[in-house]
């Protein structure tokens, strides 16, 4: 994955889902065809990094 398109990557997918809930039907064809493993595991990474560094901030 390149990190100098990473940008690109989150605005792009935001946009598909700000798609997906204007129109329901073509919005999730086309976040079906846009999403791959790859994605979704950038995604669960970055969701469990943010929230053990939530947890370590309110804890100190």
């Amino acid at each position: 994955m390149q990190t100098d398109r990473l940008g690109d990557l989150v605005v792009g997918t935001a946009g598909d889902i700000a798609g997906a809930v204007v129109d329901p039907r073509q919005g999730l064809s086309k976040l079906r065809s846009v999403v791959t493993v790859r994605s979704l595991v950038a995604v669960a990474a970055g969701l469990a990094v943010g929230f053990l560094l939530a947890r370590s901030a309110r804890r100190g």
